[in-house]
């Protein structure tokens, strides 16, 4: 049954159209207002489609009139990500939307990962979107900055990679903010780090690991967990710096490389430079 809603009959009907880089080049260039980009954005929208993770959603473009002859009010983005990525993209069109409704378009909040992991039921759901994150940064761009919109996450890769893995990611949070408190590293920084490493190795020789970084008993001196249990040194007195998130996770991969290779080590270190160091990886 429907209900009459006292909306007027000419409101504009949404119709899917799959938009060309061609289609979209036609559409900027009758823009009513060329707003600033987000260039980051654009970048972020044009991997998604070149990855395949583009997913249609009642989110498109809204023009003034006809698909062929009217002003673009909204979608500078979606438009300019499809020229970059240079692939045809399904999107639903707004025609005939007034220009009076220009004013408060894309004026709501953007979802953000929390929200889309919220559905899970899982405590702490910033560190666990924290850690999915930053576990995809690590093993898909290592050695590039893991901040800025060149890092950006699709809030769909972040869902995905929860679904695949829920168990691992959920144990590795609880252990973030359990070694976290013997440790100079944050919370996202040691579940990333156990997370990886439970992947590299058997449980027997990451519980090994993991007990000796929460007791700190019985280890030698140059033990790589005992370099884990203190802030590495600064390259100059009495200045203070915080670590990046590359940073940490890169020293508790050191760490446990050393580890592994039976390596004695005082103190940890790594330059902004480097390169993330390779994960050694321990078989059954």
């Amino acid at each position: 049954m429907l209900i009459n809603s006292g909306v007027p009959g000419d409101v504009p009907i949404p119709r899917l159209v799959q938009v060309t880089p061609e289609i979209a080049e036609s559409l900027l260039s009758r823009a009513v207002v060329n707003r600033r980009l987000d260039w980051g954005q654009v970048d972020f929208l044009a991997d998604s489609i070149i990855r395949e993770e583009w997913q249609l959603t009642h989110q498109g473009i809204a023009i003034d009139g006809p698909l062929d002859t009217g002003f673009l009010l909204d979608g500078q983005h979606r438009l300019n990500a499809i020229i970059k990525a240079g692939i045809p993209v399904w999107l639903y069109v707004f025609e005939g939307l007034p220009r009076t409704a220009f004013p408060v378009l894309d004026t709501g909040k953007r979802r953000s990962g929390v929200d889309t992991l919220s559905a899970t039921g899982e405590k702490y759901l910033p560190l666990l979107h924290s850690t999915i994150r930053h576990v995809l940064l690590f093993k898909n761009m290592p050695d590039s900055s893991w901040s800025g919109t060149g890092s950006r996450v699709a809030n769909g890769r972040i869902l995905a990679a929860y679904n695949e893995d829920s168990d691992m990611y959920r144990e590795a949070v609880v252990m973030g903010r359990d070694i976290s408190k013997h440790v100079f590293a944050s919370q996202t920084a040691v579940a990333v780090g156990y997370f990886v490493t439970t992947e590299a190795a058997p449980v027997m020789k990451v519980d090994t690991w993991i007990e000796g970084l929460t007791s700190g008993a019985n280890l030698e001196m140059g033990d790589p967990r005992l370099a884990m249990l203190k802030v590495p040194h600064m390259k100059k007195r009495g200045i203070k710096r915080r670590y990046s998130m590359r940073e940490q996770v890169a020293m508790y991969i050191k760490a446990w490389n050393s580890w592994v290779r039976e390596e004695k080590i005082d103190n940890l270190r790594f330059r902004k430079t480097e390169r993330m160091p390779i994960l050694i990886e321990e078989k059954f």
